[in-house]
């Protein structure tokens, strides 16, 4: 776990150092934009599998922005992963470019998934129309460990709380279809609140709650840990600084 804790640590530090040298190039300070944040939540889910059981996960980042292009490093350290005791278990690395055209805000990237148990990659292409309920759509191509298609379709809406803060609500749903034919559903669902709490310019707090469950009688069997449990409730807070 440590050698790949500090082979992970180096990278991040690569990248810092990358980031450092970049204003010498930019014609414009302001279209670059570095951050970090550190996320802690009561449990690891994604895509409705629950990768941690009863212990707190920390997930650092660092983010990279300049002209559309982006760079993200991000890090799952688990507190007791499944009773076994701490582990830093996943780094993913995820390289895009973003642009928007008219109302529509277009993506495209590749994410490499550093695993304990095996590595993989996807491509993905993004879609979010401005306007009523903001409707997005993301296409994922997985090219490794579990080859097929995941899309994931979402809806979002912040309501003015006051002048300073935001009710942030989303909600999404997914769609696996895996090249064998061995499994092609509906697969989960995902509601979630959250709250920006600005600090000061440069720093935030961000509290929320997300609920995830299984769609269909083949998702939930398919997600369905080892407790029997095939929904979720996932809640914690991320610090984000913005240089």
């Amino acid at each position: 776990m440590y050698k790949k804790l500090l082979k992970n640590l180096v990278m991040v530090g690569l990248v810092v150092l990358t980031l450092g040298s970049l204003p010498a190039f930019a014609e414009d300070d302001d279209s670059l934009s570095i951050s970090t944040d550190v996320g802690v939540f009561s449990q690891y889910v994604w895509r409705g599998y629950a990768l941690s059981d009863e212990s707190i996960v920390i997930q650092p980042s660092v983010s990279l922005g300049y002209k559309g292009f982006g760079l993200n490093v991000w890090g799952n350290y688990d507190t007791d992963y499944f009773d076994t005791g701490t582990d830093y278990n996943e780094t993913d690395i995820t390289l895009s470019y973003d642009w928007t055209y008219e109302i529509i805000k277009l993506g495209v990237g590749y994410i490499y998934y550093d695993l304990d148990f095996e590595d993989t990659q996807e491509f993905y292409l993004s879609a979010t129309f401005e306007g009523y309920l903001n409707p997005s759509f993301t296409f994922y191509k997985d090219i490794e460990a579990a080859e097929g298609w995941y899309v994931n379709f979402g809806v979002s809406h912040s309501y003015a709380i006051t002048t300073l803060y935001n009710l942030d609500l989303s909600a999404s749903i997914g769609y696996y279809d895996l090249n064998d034919d061995s499994y092609t559903e509906l697969h989960d669902g995902n509601i979630t609140a959250s709250m920006v709490l600005p600090i000061n310019d440069n720093l935030s707090l961000t509290p929320s709650l997300s609920y995830v469950i299984g769609i269909s009688e083949d998702a939930k069997d398919r997600i369905r840990d080892y407790k029997g449990n095939s929904d979720h409730f996932v809640g914690g807070f991320t610090c984000t600084y913005s240089f």
